[in-house]
């Protein structure tokens, strides 16, 4: 090994997870009441460090495996986190991703293990570090993404109605949106397919079930939704 590498300071990185979900018409952030220190008894987002044998890519990747048991998740980096201060514990500079998953899909045994919690985007409690940041970027990162992608999908369930996705995306971008007209703009994608499935759960006449069809998708170029 070269002196240059010697000679320079040595600092710990680590991956936190923004692990976004949506459920009865609300967006949710899975969040861990601290059991451990630094911060113990505290609010905080999942983290873990990198270790010498994967990618900063594939540690956020087993962080999130960890805690939810889910592979093959939607996940997208925020960015790199590293004021000197940030972490109390030691100079620890952080890469935060944001991760979109299905609230009927996580292994609810992991995540009672690691002491985690859904809590509601609007009712967030007081959190460690600069999480809160972490946090900010990553809902004006998925806004923009959410504008010319349908990576809302990944938050609903399989078969979902128009009411449900209106709401997941006025959830998203934190505004009513006109039912006339984004049913209008639905009923142009292609790949947001109608079944013959009702849900009767709302109203005896119920609402028909929607479908995403990933493969239409791809064949078809543009999307805005709004």
């Amino acid at each position: 090994m070269t002196t240059y590498y010697n000679i320079n300071p040595k600092f710990y990185v680590s991956v936190d997870c923004i692990i976004f979900g949506f459920d009865e018409g609300e967006l949710k952030l899975l969040l861990l009441k601290r059991n451990f220190a630094p911060a113990m008894g505290e609010w905080s987002l999942m983290g873990g460090f990198v270790q010498q044998d994967e990618s900063v890519d594939d540690a956020a990747k087993r962080v999130l495996r960890e805690l939810t048991g889910l592979e093959n998740v939607y996940m997208q980096q925020v960015g790199t986190f590293g004021e000197i201060e940030r972490d109390p514990g030691e100079r620890v500079i952080s890469v935060a991703y944001y991760a979109l998953i299905k609230v009927d899909e996580y292994d609810r045994k992991l995540v009672e293990e690691h002491n985690a919690f859904w809590i509601k985007i609007d009712e967030l409690p007081s959190l460690i570090f600069d999480h809160p940041e972490m946090i900010s970027k990553a809902r004006e990162l998925m806004k923009h993404q959410a504008l010319d992608n349908p990576i809302g999908f990944n938050l609903l369930p399989e078969l979902f109605t128009l009411s449900q996705m209106q709401s997941l995306y006025e959830a998203i971008y934190g505004e009513q949106m006109d039912k006339r007209n984004f049913r209008k703009r639905v009923a142009t994608m292609e790949f947001v397919e109608k079944t013959d499935q009702i849900d009767k759960t709302g109203s005896k006449r119920g609402a028909f079930l929607y479908k995403y069809n990933d493969k239409a998708y791809r064949q078809d170029s543009k999307f805005k939704l709004v």
